[in-house]
């Protein structure tokens, strides 16, 4: 049975974006790329919610292919288009995309579905929305947060629609040289 993985950036104030999803405070270097690599690696399935998606669409299909793609692109586009991709969208149509299925509605019951399907891990990759809903019905069974040294003061949350109390147990740090503290949780349901 697989679990479900939020993958996500966050302030040290806990929002995964900006107040109009601003995510310009990220910081990414090549030894969070190669961190990052080695976890996403280790897994064949990958969800997301139709916005990030799209964002992802736009840029990892070719990102290989562009003059001058660094070790990270190369790396990161092989591994997209192989990987098995869920995402939650009400409006994109699955029969046009590849490697892909597509979530409505009634997402609570088609992810137990995949979650009993799939071996290993489900990453869920930022949106923030979809986490929230997630979260919401207890679906998220891990959290690898990337906390960046910098207070936002208003934006996004990263949890947010919690019917209760949640606690978590903590599995692993890692420090990065700059500053960035990547925290792995275990949730604890009920």
């Amino acid at each position: 049975m697989g679990n479900i993985v939020l993958f996500m950036h966050t302030s040290l104030d806990g929002f995964a974006a900006g107040p109009k999803g601003e995510m310009d405070w990220i910081h990414v270097d090549e030894e969070i790329f190669d961190f990052g690599a080695k976890r996403i690696t280790k897994t064949n399935t990958a969800l997301y919610g139709r916005i990030t998606f799209e964002m992802m669409e736009s840029y990892w299909p070719t990102a290989a292919d562009k003059p001058g793609a660094s070790k990270h692109d190369r790396e990161h586009a092989a591994w997209y288009k192989e990987v098995h991709k869920v995402v939650l969208s009400n409006t994109l149509n699955q029969d046009t995309l590849k490697n892909t299925t597509v979530i409505g509605k009634h997402y609570v019951d088609a992810l137990r579905d995949v979650k009993k399907n799939t071996t290993g891990e489900i990453l869920l990759f930022g949106s923030p929305s979809t986490a929230h809903a997630l979260l919401a019905e207890n679906l998220i069974d891990a959290c690898w947060l990337f906390v960046n040294p910098v207070l936002l003061g208003e934006g996004i949350p990263v949890f947010k629609n919690m019917k209760e109390k949640q606690s978590m147990t903590l599995l692993q740090t890692h420090v990065f040289s700059s500053g960035v503290v990547c925290l792995h949780h275990k949730m604890q349901h009920g």
